[in-house]
């Protein structure tokens, strides 16, 4: 269910679209959803915003259902038995109904609530958890605490006061479900709206099929973290910072040393060998590959990028769909933009940039360098304040460098222009033409001394009278 507009988050995006984690909340959840179905049964029932949403997550290959007015929880699944009954797809003979702003949703969890529905033979089974505080969670009430059977879900609002603190009625509804679907259609059109909001409720379906004689049962999750929504942006930070923090655990526990955890912001995919050290302040984020023995440190980020072994990335790099050799060392403050290809060993050093670049093996460009649109070779040498122009206004340019080549400080390499294996790059030239292998290139004016200039002009200075 996906379809809410998530008013207290005062923000004009669709609630279900805010990110934790790298991602959108909703996201997430049909990756949860994936473990159980695959995406092509599953359904997402949007309404605000529906095409953003459907932009956002259609790539995951889920169908899409809309629920044009939102009028409840139980008018969403209304909405889904009409686009179900006028299809020609089959009534599944189960449902599992998630919230598409509960992040946390473990896939193991998902499992567990499957195969309880399943084993009991149940037409509900409801996903429960008891937190520190339940106040104004609804209330799961079962025949008998050491058996799954529930009797009904009770608003916090509608509780007798004897009820209110006690141990019973500390279990609370996560508004994750399973249900027989055929059991659950045929009781769908008896909801009412006769509650506060005027909407119809999915959790009357919990008292309505006890009623009918049919069971419904329950299972708690984990961790009651793991079925909080995020009804604020305070609250979505919170579950963004517990997300994170099982990242680190979860990297930790595969032998990663990560100092100050709770200081680094690390994405649910990104994956790191053991023996590598994280500093704190450290960000990995999304598709992100770190290899065994690296070592980053503090304040660098790094997005979707791959590095491989005994790599290390001195303080404040920050790394975009990037590619690093194993033993290449980065920075301190080196930035490596998407399409960057450093070799084995390479070194980019302090405040250097590359954009769609591939430095070979064993080269270097440690200070000031920009290299954009660039084919470097092996065993090259990148002096001070180097730069490759690649671009003329309009086009980019390639610039192909090979070999063992030496590139003098503050040299500008005018693309397109290829330098041969070898050559030699005189400092502060302006080279605007191909150099062949083993040269000597210079493009710069010849240096004029002027002996005594500077004596004679101070003189003159003396000479002229004072007013």
């Amino acid at each position: 269910m996906a379809a809410g507009k998530g008013t207290r988050l005062k923000s004009k995006r669709p609630k279900v679209l805010h990110e934790i984690g790298g991602r959108a909340l909703l996201l997430h959840v049909i990756a949860a959803a994936e473990s159980v179905v695959p995406a092509e049964k599953i359904f997402c029932i949007i309404g605000h915003e529906a095409d953003r949403v459907r932009t956002a997550t259609e790539h995951t290959g889920v169908q899409f259902v809309l629920q044009a007015e939102q009028r409840g929880t139980g008018h969403a699944i209304q909405v889904l038995k009409a686009f179900l009954t006028l299809s020609d797809q089959p009534l599944p003979e189960h449902l599992l109904v998630l919230s598409g702003d509960v992040p946390l949703i473990r896939p193991e969890t998902l499992a567990a609530l499957r195969d309880l529905h399943l084993r009991e033979h149940a037409a509900m089974t409801i996903l429960t958890a008891v937190p520190g505080d339940p106040t104004g969670y609804g209330r799961v009430l079962r025949r008998n605490p050491d058996r799954p059977d529930v009797t009904a879900i009770v608003e916090h609002r509608s509780l007798p006061p004897e009820q209110l603190h006690a141990p019973h009625t500390r279990e609370i509804n996560s508004g994750i479900y399973c249900f027989q679907t055929k059991a659950l259609f045929d009781h769908l059109d008896s909801l009412s709206t006769n509650n506060a909001h005027g909407e119809f409720y999915l959790t009357d379906m919990a008292a309505m099929l006890v009623a009918d004689g049919q069971r419904v049962v329950a299972i708690q999750a984990g961790t009651p973290d793991e079925i909080l929504g995020a009804n604020t942006i305070a609250e979505m930070m919170y579950l963004d910072a517990a997300m994170r923090l099982n990242s680190a655990k979860r990297l930790m526990s595969q032998g990663v040393t990560i100092f100050r955890p709770e200081t680094c912001v690390i994405d649910p995919e990104v994956t790191v060998g053991p023996d590598t050290v994280i500093e704190p302040y450290v960000q990995l984020l999304g598709d992100t590959r770190i290899g065994s023995d690296s070592r980053i440190r503090s304040y660098s980020v790094i997005q979707n990028s791959h590095l491989g072994d005994h790599v290390l990335v001195r303080n404040g790099c920050i790394l975009d769909a990037a590619a690093v050799a194993h033993h290449a060392v980065l920075g301190p403050y080196a930035h490596l933009r998407p399409e960057s290809r450093i070799g084995e060993g390479a070194h980019v050093g302090n405040f250097v940039e590359t954009k769609k670049a591939t430095l070979g093996k064993g080269s270097k460009a440690n200070h000031l360098n920009y290299l954009g649109d660039t084919v470097i070779g092996e065993g090259v040498n990148i002096g001070a304040g180097a730069i490759t122009c690649n671009y003329d206004g309009v086009h980019k340019h390639l610039t192909t460098i090979g070999d063992n080549v030496f590139i003098g400080s503050d040299s500008t390499l005018v693309a397109p222009i290829t330098i041969g294996a070898g050559a030699y790059i005189a400092a502060g030239s302006s080279i605007t033409e191909d150099v062949p292998a083993d040269a000597l290139a210079l493009g710069r004016s010849r240096q004029v001394t002027k002996p005594g200039w500077v004596a004679a002009k101070r003189a003159s200075r003396q000479q002229v009278p004072q007013t």
